[in-house]
């Protein structure tokens, strides 16, 4: 765990856009709070592969969001029974449910749906969120933890590189 904060910071403080990072970290949020194997998921790292997108963070965030989905799934299991049981969308999920990639996409399992939902909703929010807040870590504080005797400290130790290298 102590690798991956090492991890973060190096990230943070790259040289990489903080837009980059942002929807990496947007990008793994959706991957991480739905089921690994659903195909949106393929799509999404689809799409890491075509932009210039920060991988190492969206790992990271990847495994963030995973830990947290555990502790969701509940409700996610109940948005999304009540959203396929809809009355009004009832002949949308029969349609889709007919078409080959409808049902790979795993739709109807409520936690996926659910998941999907919130997931999708929070996307714009989590994107802009971060990229204001990497900002101003790299204003405001980079320069400082660059500075102070733990953080040098920290970055100077051998057994730290290697556990890090290790851990790459």
């Amino acid at each position: 765990m102590f690798s991956q904060i090492i991890k973060l910071f190096r990230v943070l403080s790259s040289e990489t856009s903080p837009m980059q990072i942002s929807s990496a970290f947007a990008l793994s949020m959706v991957t991480g709070l739905t089921p690994l194997l659903s195909l949106h998921n393929l799509f999404i790292i689809f799409l890491i592969f075509i932009f210039r997108v920060n991988v190492a963070a969206f790992l990271l965030g990847t495994a963030f969001f995973s830990a947290i989905a555990y502790l969701l799934d509940p409700a996610f299991h109940q948005l999304g029974h009540s959203i396929l049981t809809h009355s009004a969308l009832t002949d949308t999920w029969t349609a889709l449910y007919n078409i080959t990639t409808g049902r790979l996409s795993g739709f109807n399992n409520t936690i996926v749906m659910g998941s999907l939902a919130v997931s999708l909703i929070a996307l714009l929010p989590v994107l802009i969120i971060s990229n204001i807040l990497i900002k101003y870590y790299r204003q405001h504080f980079m320069d400082y933890l660059n500075q102070s005797r733990l953080f040098r400290l920290v970055k100077s130790s051998k057994i730290l590189t290697r556990l890090v290298s290790m851990a790459e």
